[in-house]
C-alpha cells in the first residue's frame, strides 16, 4: 500500500511539474508573438543658419518607454547627432529654443518609482551644449502632474509655459494650473506664476513681444484664455473665449501691434479650425473658421517675409473605407495661409490611407517646413520632414 501511494503521489507531483511547464511554454509563445508599436515623433523645431534641432520622443529601448529626444541636423536636414534623455521612466520634450551655441529643451518626464506608479510627471527643463551635452536639467512641479510645453528668450532669461494639475480623482484648493516660469540662463528658477483651474488649465505657447509675455492656453469648460504678463510675471490683460476644444489656443505670433492665436471653435459634436485675432491689450478684433466636414484645429502658427500666417494642424474625418481598424477616423495633415486681414489665400489637406500628423512649422529659405509623424501598415509611427512652396505645394518629403 505504501508503494502504491508512493507511486501516485509521485505522478501528481509530475502532472503538476508537466502543467507549471505547459503554462510556461504558453505565456511565452503568446509573449513572443506579441509586438510592440514602435514610435518616433518630432513635436517642435528650431533652426539657424547652420542647423536644425527638432525634440520630441520615442520608445526605441528594451522596455519601450517613451523617451524624450533631442535630434540636430545639418542644413541639408540629414541627421548629425540625436541625445535620448535616459533618466527615470517615460519622458517626451515638447517646445525648444537655441540660445547661441546651446540648445534648450522643455517637456515632462517621470522622475522615479512613484510617478511611474502613479503616472504623473514633473515639469522638465535641459540645457544641451552642440555636442548633445547636457548643461543643466531642472525638474518642476506644483501639483500631481507637471509640464512644459514651451519656451522663448528675453535678455537673459528664458520664459517657460506649462501645466501642473491635481490628478482627475483627487480634490484640492492648492495654486496651479496653467503655469508661467522664468529661470536665469544657469536654471535657477527666477519665479513661477500660475493661473485657472487646478484641475485642467494649461500655458500651450507664448511670444515676447510690445515689452510683454502673451500666452496662451486652455482653462476649464473649453475656455481658450490670452493672457499678458510683464517681466516680474504680472498679468496686465486677459480675454477668454468660449466653446474651444478641450486643447483650448495653442498657437500664437504677432505682426506689430496685432495678436493671432490658433485653436478650434466648437459647437456641438465637430469643431473648426480657427485664428482668431487681438489686439496688443487682447481685446478680441476677429476671426476665421477653416470647415473641412469633421473635426478640424490649427495647433501652431508662423509668419513668412510677406507678413502672411501660415497655420498647420491636424484634421479627422470618419472612415470610409474598409480596413479593419480599430480607429474609427482618418488622420491627416492641413495646412493654410491667410493674411494679415484674415482673408484665406489657400488651404491644403496633407495625407492618403495612412494618418498623418502635423506638430511643428518654421519658415527658413522662402520654404515653410513642417515636421509632424506617420503611420504605416505594421502599425508603428514615423517622424518626417515635408517642404512645402510658398504656393503650399509639397516640394519634398524627408
Amino acid at each position: 500500500m505504501r508503494i502504491i501511494k508512493m507511486y501516485k503521489f509521485i505522478i501528481v507531483i509530475l502532472l503538476i511539474i508537466i502543467f507549471v511547464e505547459l503554462i510556461f511554454i504558453g505565456y511565452n509563445l503568446i509573449n513572443k508573438n506579441k509586438k510592440y508599436i514602435y514610435f518616433d515623433g518630432i513635436n517642435a523645431m528650431e533652426y539657424n543658419n547652420n542647423y536644425y534641432v527638432a525634440v520630441g520622443s520615442n520608445n526605441d529601448n528594451d522596455n519601450h518607454f517613451e523617451k524624450a529626444k533631442i535630434s540636430f541636423y545639418n542644413k541639408k536636414k540629414e541627421k548629425i547627432l540625436e541625445n535620448v534623455y535616459n533618466v527615470g521612466y517615460n519622458s517626451s520634450f515638447f517646445g525648444t529654443l537655441i540660445d547661441g551655441d546651446n540648445v534648450i529643451a522643455v517637456g515632462s518626464y517621470e522622475k522615479d518609482k512613484s510617478d511611474r506608479k502613479n503616472s504623473v510627471r514633473h515639469a522638465l527643463i535641459v540645457k544641451y551644449d552642440l555636442n548633445g551635452k547636457i548643461l543643466f536639467e531642472k525638474d518642476f512641479k506644483l501639483l500631481d502632474n507637471s509640464k512644459f510645453t514651451n519656451i522663448s528668450k528675453y535678455g537673459d532669461y528664458y520664459y517657460v509655459t506649462g501645466q501642473s494639475v491635481y490628478k482627475n480623482n483627487k480634490i484640492g484648493t492648492d495654486s496651479g494650473g496653467a503655469i508661467l516660469c522664468k529661470y536665469d540662463k544657469d536654471g535657477k528658477l527666477i519665479w513661477s506664476k500660475s493661473y485657472g483651474s487646478n484641475k485642467s488649465a494649461i500655458y500651450n505657447n507664448l511670444i515676447i513681444c510690445n515689452d510683454s509675455l502673451y500666452v496662451v492656453g486652455n482653462d476649464e469648460n473649453y475656455l481658450g484664455i490670452i493672457c499678458r504678463y510683464d517681466f516680474d510675471g504680472n498679468i496686465i490683460d486677459y480675454n477668454d473665449y468660449k466653446s474651444t476644444d478641450n486643447i483650448g489656443f495653442s498657437g500664437i505670433v504677432n505682426i506689430e501691434d496685432k495678436i493671432y492665436v490658433s485653436g478650434a471653435n466648437r459647437g456641438g459634436d465637430s469643431t473648426d479650425a480657427m485664428i482668431v485675432m487681438y489686439d496688443s491689450s487682447c481685446n478680441y478684433l476677429s476671426e476665421v473658421t477653416y470647415d473641412n466636414g469633421g473635426i478640424d484645429r490649427f495647433s501652431k502658427l508662423v509668419l513668412d517675409d510677406d507678413k502672411n500666417i501660415i497655420a498647420i494642424g491636424t484634421m479627422y474625418t470618419t472612415r470610409t473605407d474598409s480596413n479593419e481598424s480599430v480607429d474609427e477616423y482618418n488622420y491627416n495633415g492641413i495646412i493654410g495661409k491667410y493674411d494679415s486681414n484674415l482673408n484665406m489665400i489657400d488651404v491644403v489637406n496633407y495625407g492618403d490611407e495612412r494618418d498623418d500628423y502635423f506638430t511643428d512649422i518654421i519658415f527658413a529659405n522662402e520654404k515653410y517646413l513642417v515636421s509632424g509623424y506617420s503611420s504605416y501598415e505594421d502599425g508603428s509611427y514615423m517622424s518626417k520632414f515635408i517642404n512645402y512652396s510658398k504656393a503650399l505645394k509639397v516640394l519634398e518629403v524627408e
